[in-house]
């Protein structure tokens, strides 16, 4: 499905592109938060949900001076740790030799240039794609749509958020975290001690919930006793995790 979009070469000149950029890196949290959600269902609902990431290399021309090649190309199986973001490489790199297709790579949110997730055959985030339709013209996003067999929506207006348009509540916290409350004070009462166990990766269910941005799962673990104040194995809380994906609805709470 992303075969005609696997790999792209961005000017540093291309505004549109370094624009794109940024707004990947700066609304990744709802990706991983749509992620992290993911995992918790039974029937998935997901169709696809892929990380693009821009690698380099330095090289060497015929007259010995270094000049450096940038790919932008998509990986999977994606983990983030609040810091960094981990997945595999989905394809084989055009002009790179220093990476190769299906290698683990961890990259930091700042060395992204994209992000998409595909549900119900609706495309969110996807900024670099949503970019080069921009400069299509309407027989040209015809067949790339059509090429793709996805409803890309207006490229003026990208979505993040699952739902956003119709419920636009999303955007601050995710449906599954509201509608979840009773069964996982159900959960609780009856596994306390999930609220302090402390994960293989050094995470308790707190720091968990704060990287994802929920708060009504966070507010039910802090009335629970869950201690805001554990740092995790990377010695932060669940405040600085919040903080630095700036989920500003939760802040206050862990604060």
């Amino acid at each position: 499905m992303m075969e005609d979009n696997k790999v792209f070469f961005a000017s540093g000149e291309d505004q549109i592109m370094i624009d794109a950029f940024a707004k990947a890196q700066e609304t990744f949290k709802y990706f991983w938060r749509e992620l992290y959600w993911e995992s918790r269902r039974i029937i998935p609902a997901l169709d696809m949900a892929s990380v693009k990431v821009a690698f380099t290399q330095e090289f060497e021309d015929d007259k010995g001076e270094t000049y450096v090649e940038v790919e932008h190309m998509w990986i999977g199986d994606i983990y983030f740790d609040g810091m960094y973001i981990y997945g595999e490489l989905l394809n084989e790199p055009n002009i790179l030799t220093n990476i190769e297709e299906g290698e683990s790579i961890g990259v930091t949110v700042d060395q992204i240039s994209d992000w998409m997730f595909l549900t119900e055959g609706k495309s969110y985030g996807g900024f670099t794609v949503q970019a080069m339709r921009s400069q299509m013209s309407e027989e040209e996003l015809k067949e790339h749509d059509t090429a793709w067999g996805l409803d890309f929506g207006d490229f003026n207006n990208i979505l993040v958020a699952y739902n956003q348009e119709e419920h636009p509540e999303n955007l601050i916290e995710h449906p599954m975290s509201k509608n979840m409350k009773e069964s996982l004070i159900e959960f609780l009462d009856k596994n306390p001690e999930e609220i302090t166990l402390v994960d293989p990766d050094g995470f308790t269910f707190l720091h968990r919930e704060a990287i994802a941005g929920n708060l009504s799962t966070i507010e039910i673990l802090l009335a629970k006793g869950a201690d805001k104040h554990i740092k995790s194995e990377d010695g932060k809380t669940a405040l600085e995790y919040a903080q630095y994906l700036k989920w500003d609805h939760i802040i206050p709470v862990l604060s």
